[in-house]
């Protein structure tokens, strides 16, 4: 990855995917990024409109938004395959895209605890894959997947979203450990509970049971994971790799 200086960002002139980058988080890391000086593509399923006004926002140039279902092998590759075409280069990948079918093991349908699975844990396999290619190639690449304080403690009602997180942090130990000798580094970002529309539906009571939980007393926002994301992707973290930052505020400590 590029050094940065006192006039630079930490990531400025890098190429860097965000999958799920229409909403949410994704939209923070999207920023962020763009902030630090890299040229961001997002991926959307179905929201074009959201994953536009998202890019309307970015600063600098060369940002574009790609139709992509993560959980998908053959719209993954045409993605990356575009995204290659448009840019030359990948320097980055966060794999963020996700999604929860929340219920109890007992009462879980299976197409539930295999869609959250496929989009979630396959998903991050499938971009990884297509995206190394070009990084092995270059022998340079930094890797972020968004896991979650789910996949480290569980959950009840919530063992598919668990599963799949939990399996990101051991799938992304191994890759890290595969590509090493290449120069490309593997890690992840484990949110906790973060202010995003998620959280916004939460009771009064809700959220003060959560805030008990939180030895920093307070619920995150979104940038402040972006920029555990951002440091991560940059030449500051250029000795990490096959971690787990936690950005939690205390809720659960290794």
């Amino acid at each position: 990855m590029t050094n940065a200086n006192s006039s630079q960002g930490l990531l400025t002139g890098q190429k860097v995917l965000v999958t799920g980058g229409s909403r949410g988080i994704g939209a923070a890391i999207a920023r962020e990024l763009a902030h630090e000086g890299a040229s961001v593509a997002i991926t959307y399923v179905s929201r074009e409109d959201a994953a536009q006004a998202v890019l309307k926002d970015l600063p600098g140039s060369g940002h574009l938004a790609l139709k992509m279902d993560v959980g998908q092998e053959a719209s993954v590759d045409e993605g990356i395959d575009q995204l290659l075409k448009t840019w030359g280069q990948i320097d980055g990948i966060v794999n963020n895209a996700g999604v929860t079918k929340d219920g109890l093991l007992l009462r879980m349908k299976t197409e539930d605890f295999d869609n959250v699975v496929q989009t979630n844990l396959k998903g991050t396999f499938l971009v990884t894959r297509a995206a190394l290619k070009p990084m092995l190639k270059a022998r340079k690449g930094s890797i972020v997947n968004i896991t979650s304080v789910i996949g480290q403690t569980g959950n009840a009602g919530q063992a598919n979203y668990a599963a799949s997180k939990g399996g990101t942090v051991a799938f992304s130990k191994s890759a890290a450990a595969e590509v090493a000798s290449r120069g490309i580094r593997v890690n992840c970002v484990a949110p906790g509970f973060i202010n995003t529309e998620m959280t916004g539906v939460l009771t009064d009571d809700q959220k003060k049971m959560i805030l008990s939980e939180i030895p920093l007393g307070r619920i995150a926002e979104a940038k402040e994971v972006a920029q555990a994301v951002a440091f991560l992707l940059s030449d500051r973290a250029s000795y990490i790799t096959g971690h787990t930052l936690s950005v939690n505020g205390g809720m659960f400590m290794e």
